[in-house]
Parts: structure tokens; C-alpha cells; sequence
């Protein structure tokens, strides 16, 4: 029997709620037919966006959404996305499918998006095909609430009061498709470029992310940092970082549907790797930032392996299993612990596209096991993190891709009660656990369980294969809990304490 600690008198940090946030990229349909359907369309929409949809985001509380890129973001001018529809400049899709991209979805429609889902706004603006005029007119159209031009503008296009912006991200992987920069020449850019990113709200100040790495290239963090403290501050507030979990090589990722066992453990061993991309890149950013006041922005992660056959290539479009709900519970959990340094991170993406909550096939829609996984972990959000730690075994079928059978994350939320998330990542092997609350009398306990075959996961044709389970086998005995946790599943448990 494994021993889970948990001791509810140590506060370990603060969970961010942006800690479970989303991406969405003008990428194959992620945008179009996913999101937006325009108000004409015989879906069900408000102002262009699916009731369905924006109904399913809501329900798991989504804190924040990244837009327009991703790659998209470094071709994006965004005066082509704004005024009449019928006069928005069209262009091409270079990065993802050589499709036109008509515009129709541009500032406004974003922002009514976040409007109707009830989240904060993260804009990437556009550092390798813009300017920095480019980039302060669009701070100043969105965010200006007296008398300018770009304020005047965003009048004449409908919309009196200004918006918030949140999240600013100055570039996208400008270490590859925002321009294929050096680190010294991109954190210089970057200084110049955020001294325009004007707070015209002084009581909603814009959080400023610089283009962090992309996995384990410690090289950028250092030279990036190096180049923006250099008799400064680094002017930042966030520092981004991208990390994929390919099961195979970039040429032939795998499939998210056809994979054997061993696969299974390969793709939850390179999820894990996150944790030592956190400590790694952490341990730079410490010697610049040792007070930790610069936030790590993980704004694009999750699964990536070969599009579903008969798709376009570039719409990255993959169906998504038990497996991948395990994926997001592993990197939930490991944000939640790494919370100190971690202040928001944005799965990628978030509709019909890589390692999507929901996918959409004309007026029909299906929540995915990941969608379910976020469900379960948003009772996290704005809470504490707990002290915990649980004892684990080495599962796998290879030496080199063996995985601990258990990864976990406590919380209290601000009703006292704790929250325990746990994902059990083997494959035929339940598990039983002993949670012992120290200085603590347990009263009640209840929870739900996401858990199935590893290739699992839901169809149009049938939607409900993978779902939450309400999860009552649980003995509560004073100080501790019993209970056994299933092989392949995602357990959250609310504890009430005494």
C-alpha cells in the first residue's frame, strides 16, 4: 500500500488560475468551424461563436486564452482583422495549410470570445514580420480609453469602451518561425519592443512575456536574460517556454490512436521531462530573477503526433485518448508543485487541433478525456498549494521509458477543503493508498475518476465512452483515507477536513 502525506498546515504557494489555460491559433479549425462559425451559420452561435462550444470552455472555467499564434502570430497584421468583414484584406495560411485566411476573425471577435467565456485575454503580437509602431497601435486600439487615432478607430469599428488586455507576448518562437533569431538579437528587439507596450490603465497594467525556449535550449533562456538585465530589469514579467510530447521523432511522431504499450510509457516518460525543463530553465532565471517575480509562461504544450489519416497536414488534427487525459494530469500536477515559479501555462490548442479539449465535425461536438481532465483539476484554481508527497514505484515495459506508477497535487481551496488529484499511470496494475493528514481529523470525502483502456476516448457517433465518474470507495479512519486508485486513471478527491 502506498502512503500519500499530506499536511494541510504547510502552504507550499499560490495556484494560479492561469495555471490551466488555452491556446487557440488561426490552424486548420481551430478557429474557423471550431470557434467561429459566423453569425450567419445554422449552428447555434452568439455573435459568431458556438453556443456549444463557448457552453463546454465555460464549464471548465477556462482563466485565459492565447491568441492569434503560435507561428500565426509573426505573420499577423492585425489592422487586416478589423472594420467591415467585406473589406478585410485576405491572405495566406504560410504555415498551416497554404488556406486563405480571410480575417473575418481579427481583435473584436477575440475579444468577444473572452467575452462569452469569461477569461482573460493573452495577445501574442508580431515581432518577425512587424514593427513596433505595428505593435503599440494595436496596445493602444485595444487598451486606450481616450482621444487618439487608434482609440477613434476602435470607436468607428463599434466598440466604445476599451478592452482589457491581460497577457502581452512580445514574438513567438522567435528562435524559429517569429524569424530565426539569435537569443542576443532577439532579447534586444524584445527591450525596444516592450518599451511601447504602453499601460494606458495604470490600474490594469499589461503582463509582458518575452519568447522563452523551446525545450531544453538553456542557451536562449541564458542569452535572453543576459541581454535584457544588462543595465536593466529585463523589463519583463513572464518568460515563455514550449515543450511538445512527441512519442517518436518529429519525422514520424506516432499515432494518437494505433500505439501498442510501449508507446503508451514512451509518451508519459517524455511528458515528464517537464519537470526537468522547469527546474533547469528555473535555475537560469533564478540567478537573473532570484526573488522569482518573473513569471515562467509554459503557453504551449500537450501531445503531438501524426494527423488523423485522410486530414490535411497541416491542420494538425489528432483524436485524443486515455492517454492523453493522463498527459494533462501528469503536467497539471507538476505545474500545480512547480507553482513558485510557474504562473500560467496554455495547453495546445484548444479546439480540433494537437491535444484539443474538443473537437467539432460540422454542428456536432465531443468533449475529449483531456476536456474531462481539466474539469477535474479546476478546483485548483486561486487556491493553495498544499505540502504533499506520495510514495511511488517504477512501471514500464522498457529499462529506459519506465515512469513512476503515481503522480499527485493537494490543494485548499478558500472553503478549507482540500483537493486531491492523482493520476495512476500504469496500465494493469490498480493501486491501493493510504493518505495519512497530518495533525488533521478527516470528515468527509468524495470524488470522481476518469479511467479506461488506453486507446479509449470519444466519437461523434459515441461521445460518452470517456467520462467522469462520481468515485465513493473511499474508508476514512481519523487522520487518514483508504482507497484504491485504478490502472490508467485520473482520481480527484475533495477531503473535508475536521
Amino acid at each position: 500500500m502506498a502512503k500519500l502525506y499530506v499536511n494541510p498546515k504547510v502552504k507550499k504557494g499560490h495556484l494560479n488560475p492561469e495555471l490551466q489555460g488555452h491556446f487557440s491559433e488561426h490552424l486548420g479549425r481551430c478557429i474557423y468551424e471550431g470557434i467561429y462559425v459566423g453569425e450567419n451559420s445554422d449552428i447555434p452561435n452568439v455573435n459568431g461563436m458556438r453556443t456549444d462550444v463557448v457552453e463546454a470552455l465555460k464549464e471548465i472555467h477556462v482563466p485565459v486564452l492565447r491568441w492569434p499564434g503560435g507561428c500565426f502570430a509573426d505573420e499577423y497584421h492585425w489592422k487586416d482583422g478589423i472594420g467591415p468583414k467585406e473589406g478585410r484584406k485576405k491572405m495566406i495560411n504560410t504555415h498551416w495549410g497554404g488556406v486563405v485566411e480571410d480575417n473575418s476573425f481579427g481583435t473584436h471577435e477575440f475579444m468577444e470570445l473572452c467575452r462569452q467565456v469569461g477569461c482573460k485575454t493573452y495577445i501574442n503580437g508580431n515581432v518577425g514580420s512587424g514593427t513596433v509602431q505595428e505593435m503599440s497601435e494595436w496596445v493602444e486600439y485595444m487598451t486606450f480609453e481616450g482621444v487618439s487615432p487608434m482609440a477613434d478607430l476602435r470607436r468607428k469599428n463599434g466598440h466604445e469602451e476599451a478592452w482589457t488586455v491581460d497577457y502581452f507576448g512580445v514574438g513567438n518562437e522567435n528562435w524559429g518561425c517569429g524569424g530565426n533569431m539569435r537569443p542576443e538579437y532577439y532579447g534586444d528587439l524584445y527591450r525596444r519592443y516592450q518599451t511601447y507596450i504602453r499601460n494606458y490603465d495604470r490600474e490594469k497594467p499589461v503582463y509582458k512575456i518575452a519568447c522563452g525556449a523551446n525545450a531544453g535550449d538553456y542557451h536562449w533562456t541564458d542569452k535572453v536574460l543576459e541581454t535584457t538585465f544588462d543595465h536593466g530589469r529585463g523589463f519583463m514579467n513572464g518568460l515563455s517556454l514550449h515543450y511538445y510530447t512527441v512519442p517518436g521523432d518529429w519525422g514520424k511522431k506516432g499515432s494518437a490512436l494505433e500505439f501498442d504499450e510501449k508507446e503508451y510509457y514512451r509518451t508519459l516518460k517524455a511528458t515528464l521531462k517537464m519537470e526537468e525543463l522547469i527546474k533547469r530553465h528555473g535555475a537560469i532565471m533564478d540567478q537573473y530573477d532570484p526573488e522569482k517575480k518573473i513569471g515562467m509562461v509554459i503557453d504551449e504544450w500537450g501531445t503531438w503526433y501524426d494527423v488523423e489519416p485522410g486530414t490535411n497536414p497541416g491542420f494538425l488534427y489528432q483524436q485524443n485518448t486515455m492517454r492523453d487525459a493522463l498527459v494533462a494530469g501528469i503536467n497539471l500536477n507538476l505545474f500545480n508543485k512547480n507553482c513558485d515559479r510557474v504562473k500560467m501555462a496554455n495547453i495546445a490548442q484548444m479546439v480540433n487541433v494537437l491535444q484539443s479539449v474538443i473537437l467539432t465535425d460540422g454542428k456536432r461536438m465531443v468533449k475529449t478525456p483531456t476536456w474531462y481532465a481539466f474539469h477535474m483539476y479546476q478546483v485548483h484554481q486561486d487556491a493553495e498549494l498544499v505540502e504533499s508527497f506520495v510514495e511511488t514505484r517504477e512501471v514500464g515495459q522498457e529499462e529506459e521509458n519506465k515512469v513512476p506508477n503515481l503522480t499527485e497535487s493537494v490543494s485548499q481551496s478558500q472553503d478549507g477543503k482540500l483537493h486531491l488529484t492523482l493520476t495512476n499511470l500504469s496500465l494493469d496494475e490498480a493501486e491501493d493508498i493510504e493518505s495519512i493528514f497530518a495533525d488533521s481529523q478527516v470528515k468527509a470525502v468524495k470524488g470522481t475518476v476518469l479511467t479506461g483502456k488506453m486507446q479509449a476516448h470519444n466519437t461523434f457517433d459515441e461521445p460518452d465512452q470517456v467520462h467522469e465518474e462520481a468515485f465513493s470507495a473511499v474508508t476514512v479512519k481519523e487522520d487518514r483515507i483508504s482507497f484504491t486508485i485504478p490502472a490508467c486513471s485520473v482520481l480527484h478527491l475533495e477531503v473535508e477536513l475536521a
